[in-house]
C-alpha cells in the first residue's frame, strides 16, 4: 500500500529558540501555517521477507537519490522504532518533493518532517487500527514531527498552532502542538509574502544556534519573555487586534537575532538589506496607517504579513520598493492555510 500525504511549512510568531531534552522546547511559540510551501511525501510499504530489527528504506527526494537525505531519514526511523514497531518488518519506499527551493527562510525540514509523520501514523492505523480517533491521530503525528524537527509538529493544523506547556494556554505541552480554533477571522486571510535577501545557506545551523542558548546571559529572561508573548498574541488573535499582533510578532523578530548577536560565539544573520526592508516597511505603516507586519526566522530573509484586504496596496509597496533589497528581485507569495492533507492511499 501507499499513502501520500503533503503537509506545509510554517512560519513562527512567537519563536521557539532553546531545546532541551529530546527536541523539547523551553518556551512557547505560536504559528501561522502556511499554504503555498509544503513537502509532499509518499511512503509504499511491503513486508519484508524477514524482520531483521533494523530499518530499511529507498528514498528519492525530487525524483532522485539523495545519500544525505536517506541516512538522515534512516537515523531517525531508526530511532522512533518503539513508537513504530512494526516499521522493521517493512519495506519502506519514500519518495518526497517540495514545493519552494531550499535556503529561501521556509523551514524545510518541518513541512518534511511532518509530512513522513503523518504517512508513518497512516501505516500504523491501516495495519492497528489503534489511530482511528482523529485527535490521536494528529496528536500522535505531531509528537513524531517534533522528535525529527522541532517546529515540524506546528505545521499539520489549520491557521494557527501552539506547541509548549504555558500555564495560561489549555491543553499546551512541550510533547506536541495544538490547534489554535478562537482566532479572529481576519488572521485566516492573511498573506506571507517572503522577500528574499539571500538564498546562500546559513552560516550557522538552527541546530547549532539551540545549543547555544544554554550559555545565553539572557535565556532566562527570554524564555519569560515569549511566554508571556505567546498568551498576549493569542488575546490579540482573539479580539483582531492588528496592532497589538503586529508590535509583539515584530518584538519576537528582533529578539531571535538580538540572542544571535549575544551568543557566545555570537553571530549575524541579518544582512544590510534585512535592516533596509525592516526599515521601509515600518516607514510604509507609519504613512498610511495600514497594518503590515514582518517576521524573521533564523535567516536574513523577511516575511511580510498582512491581511488580504490590503493585498493590492501591498503588492504595490512590493514591486515598487521592497523587491529592490531582494536578491534579483526575488519574492516567494504565500498565506496562512490549511493544514496537511492526505493526498491519495
Amino acid at each position: 500500500m501507499k499513502y501520500t500525504w503533503r503537509s506545509p511549512s510554517n512560519i513562527a510568531l512567537v519563536k521557539y529558540w532553546g531545546k532541551h531534552g529530546i527536541q523539547l522546547p523551553r518556551n512557547s511559540s505560536i504559528s501561522f501555517t502556511l499554504s503555498n510551501a509544503f513537502s509532499e511525501t509518499s511512503i509504499e510499504f511491503t513486508k519484508k521477507n524477514a524482520d531483521n530489527n533494523k530499518v530499511e528504506i529507498e528514498f528519492l527526494f525530487e525524483g532522485e537519490k539523495n545519500e544525505a537525505f536517506q541516512n538522515r531519514i534512516e537515523k531517525f526511523l531508526n530511532s522512533i522504532v518503539s513508537y513504530f514497531p512494526f516499521i522493521t518488518s517493512l519495506n519502506l519506499q519514500i519518495s518526497s518533493i517540495n514545493s519552494f527551493p531550499h535556503s529561501t527562510g521556509i523551514a524545510s525540514s518541518a513541512s518534511a518532517m511532518s509530512a513522513l509523520a503523518l504517512g508513518l501514523c497512516s501505516i500504523e492505523n491501516e495495519l492497528t487500527g489503534a489511530l482511528s480517533n482523529q485527535e490521536d491521530f494528529m496528536r500522535k503525528a505531531s509528537i513524531i514531527s517534533r522528535l525529527g524537527s522541532g517546529s515540524a509538529c506546528r505545521s499539520m493544523y489549520p491557521y494557527l498552532s501552539i506547541w509548549g506547556k504555558n500555564d495560561g494556554v489549555s491543553n499546551s505541552s512541550d510533547e506536541y502542538a495544538i490547534p489554535f480554533t478562537e482566532s479572529n477571522e481576519i488572521y485566516k486571510t492573511f498573506h506571507d509574502s517572503i522577500l528574499i535577501v539571500s538564498s546562500d545557506e546559513k552560516k550557522v545551523s538552527s541546530t547549532a544556534g539551540h545549543e547555544l542558548m544554554h550559555n545565553n546571559i539572557f535565556a532566562e529572561t527570554r524564555y519569560k519573555q515569549a511566554n508571556k508573548n505567546t498568551v498576549d498574541i493569542i488575546d490579540a488573535l482573539k479580539s483582531g487586534d492588528l496592532d497589538k499582533f503586529g508590535l509583539i510578532a515584530e518584538e519576537e523578530a528582533l529578539t531571535l537575532h538580538a540572542l544571535m548577536m549575544t551568543s557566545n560565539p555570537s553571530y549575524i544573520l541579518l544582512q544590510p538589506e534585512s535592516l533596509k526592508l525592516i526599515s521601509l516597511i515600518r516607514d510604509y505603516r507609519n504613512e498610511t496607517k495600514l497594518p503590515v507586519y514582518f517576521t524573521i526566522d533564523a535567516g536574513p530573509n523577511i516575511h511580510l504579513l498582512y491581511p488580504h484586504s490590503i493585498f493590492n496596496e501591498v503588492q504595490d509597496l512590493i514591486k515598487n520598493e521592497l523587491s529592490k533589497q531582494c536578491e534579483g528581485g526575488r519574492v516567494i507569495e504565500d498565506k496562512v492555510g490549511i493544514g496537511a492533507t492526505l493526498m491519495s492511499k
